[in-house]
């Protein structure tokens, strides 16, 4: 059994590297050469181009952070504080403009995280040294989203009963924009969004705020399988998401009446609906209303993806993140027990659907990064080191990005997006290989 209380005089060490010279070596060697082919103009508009003739589909927002050039300015400004003095952070100021004059053209901007203007204020803020450069820059994004992180909070408070998960997550949603506020916080709209996921937690008819009607659902094959209505269990889509940002903010200081009690909530409602089975405890991806309720409901459902966006890995350093701001020992220890659950598994069975941050090997390393980072626990520094190799094995120098997308049908894609493209996997090897801080993954609401 782990002993989380052991591990919590570790939080504050200055990160440094899990590897050991060779394999360090080696992955920064992987790292600045796939962040050299994405700064590459050629390689970078061809493996656009090729993304959307194969996938049929529009290439996202160019001035996003998870698909466009704010996603890539962000990793080319981690590049920098990794590779000093070879000039990534003037790649870094050309990938920022560029966005920036993207999101000028743009008709279609809202205020989300990963495909809004949020994002792009994140990218601005990483890059700004503190708040030394881009000011004008920064104040004109602040301005602009201050109005609608406001609005976003208070229709999570004044709503008549469940939407969509797109108005809360942290993809789209109020958690995703509170992710960058957590960071700068200008205007002081923060509280509002914090008020509004609080809200999320208060019931009507016996439901929390948080379910997703069937009607609310986006997703076509989620809507068929489940039409009484899920409960989101994931930290992309779901309430792992608004357990992360309240537990940031308290941890930072930042809090609202009610704070306190909803994560509570969320965190015991994840603790009372984890799944466990013959190597431990993990969580679905949603819960479906029908089966919320029974005792027998992990019976009845299969643990989902082992990834960054639903799956246990996710859900745990929500929690984990729970236990600390609430400094609850029986938080961090279902954490630690879940990730030690995914670790046990054999690389086949974890089901890792890509390489890439959202839902592959990248995104699972950074959150094993994080955990050994809190713990210095050797069963991270392991697990990191095998997962720093996979993905040195994953390694197609003859492909243009050199690590595809796996899509479904096995199709795969050189995506050139920092979520779900090579250069997440490149930040991922970065902070595996080096001792810069990864401040980038507040992104994600890992740290």
């Amino acid at each position: 059994m782990v002993n989380p209380t052991r591990v919590l005089h570790l939080a504050a060490a200055p990160w440094r590297s899990i590897l050991h010279a060779q394999r360090q070596e080696y992955a920064l060697t992987l790292a600045r050469e796939v962040a050299r082919r994405v700064a590459d103009p050629r390689k970078l508009t061809d493996a656009r181009r090729s993304t959307d003739r194969l996938s049929r589909r529009s290439y996202g927002h160019p001035y996003d952070i998870a698909t466009g050039d704010a996603g890539l300015a962000v990793m080319s400004g981690y590049a920098n504080m990794c590779l000093p003095g070879e000039g990534w952070d003037a790649v870094a100021h050309e990938f920022l403009e560029t966005s920036v004059r993207n999101l000028e053209r743009c008709n279609d901007v809202h205020y989300g995280l990963f495909g809004g203007m949020s994002g792009l204020a994140f990218g601005a803020e990483s890059l700004s040294q503190g708040g030394k450069r881009y000011r004008k820059l920064m104040d004109a994004l602040d301005l602009n989203l201050a109005p609608g992180a406001t609005f976003l909070g208070s229709q999570l408070r004044c709503r008549a009963g469940p939407g969509p998960v797109e108005a809360f997550d942290q993809i789209s949603g109020a958690s995703g924009v509170a992710a960058y506020l957590l960071r700068r916080d200008e205007h002081g709209v923060l509280p509002e969004i914090l008020r509004g996921l609080v809200a999320l937690a208060e019931e009507r008819d016996g439901m929390p705020q948080w379910w997703t009607p069937h009607k609310h659902m986006s997703d076509e094959a989620m809507a068929s399988s489940y039409p009484a209505g899920v409960l989101n269990c994931g930290i992309a889509h779901g309430i792992a998401g608004p357990v992360a940002v309240l537990a940031l903010a308290l941890n930072e200081g930042s809090r609202v009446p009610g704070q306190y009690e909803s994560l509570r909530a969320f965190s015991d409602w994840l603790v009372a609906h984890r799944i466990d089975d013959q190597l431990g405890a993990g969580w679905p991806g949603v819960v479906p209303i029908d089966l919320a309720d029974s005792e027998a409901f992990g019976y009845r459902l299969a643990l989902n993806r082992i990834g960054w966006c639903y799956g246990t890995p996710g859900v745990a350093r929500a929690l984990w993140l729970a236990g600390e701001a609430l400094d609850d020992h029986r938080l961090r220890t279902s954490a630690l027990e879940a990730m030690y659950a995914v670790l046990r598994r054999p690389m086949s069975e974890r089901r890792p659907e890509s390489l890439m941050l959202c839902h592959g090997l990248a995104g699972l390393l950074q959150i094993v990064l994080r955990f050994w980072h809190d713990t210095h626990l050797s069963t991270f520094s392991t697990a990191a080191t095998d997962i720093v190799d996979e993905l040195i094995a994953a390694y197609q120098p003859r492909r243009p990005l050199a690590y595809a997308s796996v899509e479904q049908g096995g199709r795969t894609f050189d995506r050139p997006g920092l979520l779900n493209g090579a250069p997440g996997v490149a930040m991922a090897l970065f902070a595996a290989a080096t001792d810069a801080e990864p401040s980038w993954d507040r992104l994600l609401l890992l740290s």
